[in-house]
């Protein structure tokens, strides 16, 4: 429920903004929400006009709070202004709790770390979706994480957000 509120007080600062018609997809800085893993804010950076980092920060499963930075490179497969493609490279630290399920080789089994700090390096492929003449995106992504350190292993992650590009 605390999260409805959120993003009915997000869509009222975003609606005081005002609006222009250039694309998302044309400005260097978003900032939004992102649903999944990790839930919390999403960042967007360009650092050119197929690059970008992204900054995400929230609650997870990986640890609470967890941070992530991915630098992205952006594919136009659909051939569409409206949508692109991206893959990219990061890393994630999560400090605290953790209730994730990691897959440990060593131990052919699931198990879930409960305390520290976590890094795992990050591999993410997703989808970003330019809503037309409006500067807001919205993206869809998915993670492969090698965890690091406490120990290693391996785990899968997903999210959905929306960004607002002032």
């Amino acid at each position: 429920m605390k999260y409805t509120y959120f993003a009915i007080i997000l869509l009222i600062f975003i609606s005081a903004f005002p609006t222009s018609a250039q694309s998302a997809k044309n400005r260097q800085f978003g900032f939004g929400l992102v649903l999944g893993e990790p839930t919390g804010a999403a960042f967007k950076f360009r650092t050119g006009s197929d690059n970008a980092i992204a900054v995400n920060a929230g609650l997870s499963y990986f640890g609470s709070p967890r941070i992530g930075v991915d630098y992205l490179w952006h594919f136009n497969a659909f051939r569409s202004s409206d949508f692109d493609l991206y893959a990219g490279a990061g890393g994630v630290i999560g400090f605290g709790e953790s209730k994730g399920f990691w897959y440990k080789k060593e131990l052919n089994k699931f198990y879930s770390r409960s305390e520290g700090v976590g890094l795992a390096a990050r591999g993410v492929v997703g989808v970003d979706a330019y809503l037309s003449n409006t500067p807001i995106d919205f993206f869809l992504e998915l993670g492969l994480l090698v965890g690091l350190t406490p120990s290693s292993g391996a785990a899968m992650d997903a999210a959905i957000g929306i960004r607002f590009y002032p």
